[in-house]
């Protein structure tokens, strides 16, 4: 958000699912951008699921195509300084400088509040529940109680990301001193495998690409006030009156999931599939 992780985009919260599972009617049409293709606005530097044209988005956008039997053409995008930003530019109104929209950008929270505050976009289709862990390093810390364990430890986070927000403001800064800020989670992550680093805050999805359950750098689950204990869902979003385009995505990923390509697809990535 810049990375995955701008602090309005990970400061929503899971919200329900806006469009009902559905099957594709024989008679809907989907408005496409480019006849025969499907457009797909991924994010750039957003490891795993996208960065500069790769990763578990840029293959779920391929998967989604070829079930409604159209070719693939991926937008790579930055990120704005707000959601909403970003959805203008890729889903409803395009660029300034003249790139976009998309026909679908993916990686979108299915957030009620984000929805009521961009009428022209539809959010739906939730396919991954995104939450933030604790990662460490066992001999570095080899018994972990609660926050406390990391008194006078190195703790790495993303720049401008809600693992940094909730990192430095935890204890009223307490933990200010000892955390190291990095581009990404990703180079964060392998500081951590390199010794540079006790413990790292980040996203699930994160933290499971890089460490690929590594035993020496075990998981933890830590209750920061500030954190959505259950994490929040991200899905899709299509312009507000492609109705049919909607549902045919819907419909595609239903039939994803439910033949385990889903799964496989973020397996592919060292990422467990977790749905809402």
């Amino acid at each position: 958000m810049s990375t995955p992780t701008s602090p309005s985009r990970r400061r929503l919260l899971a919200a329900g699912l806006l469009l009902s599972t559905g099957v594709a009617f024989a008679d809907d049409t989907p408005v496409l951008r480019t006849a025969g293709t499907l457009k797909v606005a991924v994010y750039n530097d957003l490891a795993p699921f996208s960065n500069h044209g790769q990763g578990i988005d840029a293959d779920l956008g391929a998967a989604l195509a070829g079930k409604l039997g159209l070719k693939l053409a991926l937008l790579p995008f930055d990120a704005g300084d707000e959601l909403g930003d970003d959805l203008r530019n890729m889903v409803w109104k395009g660029h300034y400088l003249g790139y976009g929209p998309a026909d679908v950008m993916l990686h979108v929270p299915v957030d009620r509040m984000l929805m009521n505050a961009n009428p022209q976009v539809e959010i739906f289709a939730p396919y991954y529940v995104e939450t933030v862990r604790l990662v460490r390093s066992a001999q570095a810390i080899p018994q972990f109680d609660g926050v406390e364990a990391l008194a006078g430890k190195r703790i790495g986070v993303e720049k401008v990301s809600i693992s940094g927000m909730v990192m430095l403001g935890e204890g009223g800064g307490r933990f200010r001193e000892q955390v190291h800020i990095y581009p990404t989670a990703i180079e964060a992550l392998e500081q951590l495998k390199a010794g540079s680093l006790d413990a790292v805050l980040a996203t699930r999805a994160q933290i499971e690409s890089v460490m690929k359950g590594d035993p020496a750098f075990p998981l933890q689950d830590v209750p920061f006030d500030r954190l959505p204990r259950g994490g929040w869902a991200v899905g899709m979003a299509v312009k507000k009156d492609n109705v049919a385009l909607a549902r045919q995505l819907q419909a595609a990923l239903n039939d994803l999931a439910a033949s385990g390509e889903l799964k496989t697809l973020f397996a592919k990535y060292g990422v467990q599939a977790v749905r809402p």
